[in-house]
């Protein structure tokens, strides 16, 4: 008999990253970390487990912490998952929508429901997670209060969902990094689309960005994301995370790694993945 596969991410049942879990792994053995540092941990302590990481949203933008975190564990990328999130008013079963006055939810998806929320003149309540303010909505006997969160989230803390798809742009969607501890790497086929990533260091020299990008332009390699954040206690030093699109051992991408190197401090390779399907539709 099969061993489970092991999963890990951020939140309580029922949040997105327990959405995609299930429709990556479904039968899999899950574990809800209650934050991202502990979830990262997990992957690391033990080989056996993958983890589900959120690591940018298509109307908020990055996701915080991963970025400090991905360098910190040296977590390997396996692959990557572009979630739909579609945002819903959750209520107890005998509450209808006269009787509410107060909204909880993640803060982001509060931003994310504005319409909703200004129509109704409801006052709102920022939670740490989505699924969480559906757990503690079900805990309560409140009827002023309803949720916004996932309609698993309904279903696991028996809510009545109100109103669906209440957020006020379509095509929201959520990128996740599945990750582990073990380097697991694609072969390379001139056929398939890939995506490289790695975190680098620049030297402290002038024009050194300019330099290291120099090398994707001459070797024609696109970057499909090149962001920064900072070193902790430091304001003078930079980490930069890119994507790439190719595979480590294309020649166009070696090249413009090796002239990459040549103008950072540490260069860190996360990981070389299948580019998922959802970026053929763009």
């Amino acid at each position: 008999m099969m061993e489970k596969i092991k999963i890990a991410f951020q939140g309580e049942m029922g949040a997105y990253s327990h959405i995609a879990s299930e429709e990556l792994f479904p039968g899999s053995e899950i574990k809800a970390c209650p934050t991202f540092e502990e979830t990262f941990k997990v992957a690391h302590d033990d080989e056996n487990y993958k983890i589900i990481i959120p690591i940018e949203n298509s109307l908020a933008g990055r996701v915080a912490d991963i970025h400090y975190l991905l360098p910190k564990y040296k977590l390997q990328i396996y692959s990557e998952h572009f979630q739909s999130v579609e945002h819903n008013l959750l209520v107890k079963r005998d509450t209808e929508l006269r009787d509410i006055k107060y909204v909880r939810s993640h803060a982001q998806a509060i931003d994310q429901c504005q319409k909703i929320i200004l129509k109704h003149k409801f006052q709102t309540i920022v939670s740490a997670d989505t699924a969480g303010s559906a757990k503690e909505l079900s805990k309560g006997k409140d009827k002023t209060i309803a949720a916004i969160a996932s309609k698993l989230s309904a279903k696991i803390y028996d809510l009545k969902i109100l109103k669906e798809n209440i957020e006020d742009e379509s095509g929201n969607v959520t990128r996740f990094l599945i990750m582990g501890k073990n380097i697991i790497q694609p072969n390379y086929h001139k056929d398939k689309k890939y995506i490289t990533s790695c975190i680098f260091r620049l030297k402290s020299i002038p024009a050194a960005l300019y330099k290291c990008l120099g090398g994707f332009a001459t070797n024609q390699v696109n970057l499909t994301k090149l962001e920064s954040f900072s070193v902790k206690n430091t304001f003078d030093q930079t980490n930069f995370y890119l994507d790439l699109e190719g595979h480590i051992e294309d020649s166009k991408v070696q090249k413009a790694l090796e002239e990459l190197g040549f103008h950072t401090q540490s260069l860190n390779i996360l990981g070389v993945y299948e580019a998922a399907s959802f970026r053929q539709k763009k």
